[in-house]
């Protein structure tokens, strides 16, 4: 693969390091790049964890998070929208404690804003989630729902159903690699421990970058988006842990379509698999897995077996 590697630039957002002895402060950096896919100056975040200045011998865990359809953007003054949901929301909005350099770029447009989504077209700046000097923002309500908690079959013949939702991560799978190399250059990273999640369209990019990229990750948690078959075999053959999640009464991705995938890793001999199902949950069950202790916990008990 043919990479462009370009220069990032990076800046402080608004996170301070602490002025005394005892913990650094958690920081969100901007960082500046030039996409491959369209040659356009861009910017993602990097978090940074509590302790990262203030524990200068310590390596900490990287996590290279994939957002949902909702949060595209140009990647400017659009990238805010990504602290929407997700693991950067958990840390840096609601100050839950994360011990992750977290990785949280933002997916191009591709012309979703005129398809007549709403969720797109009636966004506003105003609805994007502010970290506040002294204590937390309440958090969102759950998505509401009148479907019903139903055991519904799964779907085992996915020959005729498309691999990828249109216009997804994959169309940045240079950028990111890019992004996660430069991060691992730059920053002090544990680089046995490497780990992607993504919610919805990010789960969708999770699987399928877990399938071209399985050396690099030690683990992998794709959320209300599931894996198709034809990219198990890679994931299965590197032994690659997965903690898959999905919402039982999610009505945009819906859970028949989850089990082929996670069905043809068994076949292929792979024991390392979790799949939980939030039977209870509609598209939002993102909310209660970034939230959990156990989701990061997990993570960290899988190092890779060797440093790549």
């Amino acid at each position: 693969m043919k990479i462009v590697l370009i220069m990032v630039v990076m800046s402080m957002f608004t996170g301070c390091i602490s002025t005394n002895k005892t913990s650094s402060e958690e920081q969100l950096l901007r960082i500046n790049y030039v996409s491959t896919n369209d040659q356009k100056a861009r910017s993602y975040f990097v978090y940074l964890p509590r302790g990262y200045h203030s524990e200068p011998k310590k390596k900490w865990p990287v996590m290279l998070f994939l957002h949902g359809n909702g949060e595209r953007g140009n990647g400017n003054d659009e990238l805010d929208y990504v602290l929407s949901h997700g693991p950067v929301y958990e840390a840096w909005i609601q100050k839950k404690d994360i011990p992750f350099i977290i990785i949280s770029p933002q997916l191009h447009m591709f012309d979703f804003d005129n398809k007549g989504l709403g969720y797109i077209d009636n966004r506003q700046p105003s609805q994007i989630p502010k970290r506040i000097v002294s204590g937390v923002p309440p958090r969102s309500t759950s998505f509401s729902t009148e479907k019903k908690i139903n055991r519904s079959d799964s779907i085992a013949d996915m020959a005729d159903v498309a691999p990828l939702l249109p216009m997804g991560w994959e169309q940045v799978e240079d950028d990111l690699i890019v992004m996660l190399s430069s991060v691992k250059d730059t920053y002090r990273v544990d680089h046995s421990k490497t780990y992607l999640s993504g919610l919805s369209y990010g789960g969708f990019g999770t699987w399928y970058m877990a399938s071209k990229h399985p050396e690099k990750f030690a683990a992998i948690a794709p959320v209300v988006g599931w894996g198709h078959p034809d990219f198990m075999e890679s994931i299965a053959k590197h032994k690659i842990p997965v903690w898959q999640f999905a919402g039982g009464r999610d009505s945009a991705v819906e859970i028949p379509y989850f089990y082929a995938g996670i069905e043809k890793l068994r076949a292929l001999g792979h024991t390392d698999v979790r799949f939980t199902v939030h039977e209870e949950m509609e598209h939002d069950a993102w909310t209660r897995v970034y939230a959990s202790d156990d989701f990061y916990q997990w993570l960290l008990s899988h190092p890779l077996e060797s440093k790549n």
